[in-house]
């Protein structure tokens, strides 16, 4: 019996030395652990970009339509019956080509008797002349009387009088014979005619026989809000925008399906009124067109060089957040390595930028990389991006 419980005390020992033991280990890990957490090493990681002022030229895209740089509606200016239609339709004519042909035999009678008519006037008048002067020449031997003399040269003036009313005439119906070929008014391309071989046309008809469009150049309308024109001429006055140099007024096209438009087109001007509807301007740009590759009534987008910003301040997108109020805001490593939370102006896009121009100031680091890490007033590691030790673009 004694033996037995000696042997047991014996065995508790180990036991008890045992616990002891791991608890120190535990205890001495722990000590490690949170003298691990004091160390520099464990501050968060995260990549900065350092802002600098650098020249960004402004652009704003913006949609509008194509529209013919001159259009001409076909008419009649004399009544008739169309006798031929000297074009194709969609093809292209030239300035004083004919496109048709009216019934022109009853204005060639018209100018026939004018012409005749003219011819009759100027013998009256030729006798008229030669009565006015043989009775001034009896008037001279007192063998008239002076209103005989008086008489005849009225009848002379009134003759040469209607001499002229007949070149008039004439010349009216010179006119209505040549208007009997309706003649193209400009260069362009020429739509699909309204009348056939036989149809019935009149002076000052309502409808057009046809209509030509100029589509080399070609306008481009767009619209533009009047606020942005307000700021951009105050950034002008300022002289925070310059103008681009010879191409400030260089825009371009992009067209319906998303492709380039080759060739840039100048911008010409805008209008002088605010729509009240809509509050915008209307911009004019004007583009080459040789191939006729632009067509009245296209919807494009059209970017418009607006100048250059000399001091602009660019946030990275993916650096800038909104908040519950729509605010941008922005992670910033301020004194002494702490995050810092900012709220920016930022006005428009540039690439995949933010141009900021207030809550931000040039040589303050913003974090690009590792904001979901972070929150302000937490001390952080910053590592520039580009350099060696910074991670790649997208790590977590």
């Amino acid at each position: 019996m004694r033996k037995a419980m000696s042997a047991a005390k014996n065995n508790k020992t180990p036991l008890s030395l045992s616990v002891c033991a791991l608890a120190l280990t535990v205890l001495a890990l722990a000590a490690c652990g949170e003298k691990k957490d004091e160390s520099p090493a464990a501050m968060p990681q995260v990549t900065v970009v350092t802002l600098k002022p650098q020249a960004v030229p402004l652009t704003t895209v913006l949609p509008g339509r194509t529209s013919a740089y001159r259009t001409a509606e076909v008419r009649p200016q004399v009544d008739g019956v169309v006798l031929k239609r000297m074009f194709t339709e969609g093809g292209l004519v030239k300035a004083g080509e004919p496109l048709y042909q009216i019934d022109p035999a009853p204005y060639q009678a018209r100018h026939d008797s004018a012409k005749a008519a003219l011819a009759r006037a100027e013998a009256n008048a030729r006798s008229a002349a030669s009565a006015a002067e043989r009775s001034q020449a009896l008037l001279d031997i007192n063998a008239v009387s002076k209103q005989s003399v008086e008489d005849a040269i009225a009848a002379r003036d009134a003759a040469k009088a209607d001499v002229a009313s007949a070149k008039a005439a004439l010349e009216t119906a010179r006119i209505q014979l040549v208007y009997t070929r309706v003649l193209a008014p400009i260069s362009g391309r020429i739509g699909r005619s309204s009348v056939t071989e036989g149809a019935l046309v009149g002076a000052g008809q309502g409808a057009a026989l046809a209509t030509i469009q100029q589509l080399d150049p070609i306008y481009v309308d767009v619209p533009q809000p009047s606020a942005m024109l307000l700021r951009l001429k105050r950034e002008f006055a300022s002289g925070q925008l310059k103008k681009a140099g010879e191409q400030q007024a260089e825009v371009h096209l992009q067209l319906e399906d998303g492709s380039d438009y080759a060739s840039a087109g100048t911008l010409q001007f805008s209008e002088v009124t605010v729509e009240p509807s809509t509050g915008s301007v209307i911009l004019r740009s004007i583009f080459p067109n040789p191939d006729g590759l632009l067509l009245p009534g296209m919807f494009v987008h059209e970017t418009i060089g607006e100048g250059i910003s000399t001091n602009a301040l660019l946030v990275p997108q993916r650096a800038v957040t909104h908040d519950q109020r729509g605010q941008a805001t922005t992670l910033v490593v301020g004194k002494d390595d702490k995050v810092e939370l900012r709220v920016l102006q930022a006005e428009r896009t540039v690439g995949d930028q933010w141009l900021v121009t207030g809550g931000i100031e040039a040589g303050e680091r913003v974090i690009v990389e590792g904001v979901q890490h972070v929150r302000p007033g937490v001390q952080v590691k910053p590592i520039e991006q580009g350099s060696e030790a910074a991670p790649a673009a997208g790590a977590r």
